[in-house]
């Protein structure tokens, strides 16, 4: 079974958080995962979704703060080994092109 993830972890604050999300990512190095942090948040992929919520804890708990806000949304499709890359690829398939388009300036 594959377990897919989106995972945001932040503190409350105002101004820069990108060292703190730094600490976050960083933890999920401790954990049998594999990621991609986008600038909404990581996508994380393991074999169950014990050891995504274990990560997860871990990325929480490593972001310093009075006050953290943490989002974990599951993917657990139990009939399917589909990695996250796999489920993109589907959807370009369906679009004919790539999933993925720069803003022209």
């Amino acid at each position: 079974m594959t377990a897919i993830a989106f995972l945001s972890v932040a503190p409350v604050r105002e101004g820069s958080m990108a060292a703190d999300v730094a600490k976050a990512v960083d933890a999920l190095d401790d954990f049998d995962v594999s990621y991609e942090t986008t600038p909404m948040g990581t996508t994380i992929e393991a074999e169950d979704v014990g050891t995504l919520f274990d990560a997860a804890q871990a990325a929480h708990e490593a972001v310093p703060g009075d006050r953290v806000s943490t989002v974990l949304k599951i993917d657990d499709k139990r009939t399917s080994e589909s990695t996250a890359r796999e489920k993109v690829e589907h959807v370009e398939r369906e679009l004919g092109r790539p999933a993925k388009r720069e803003r022209e300036e």
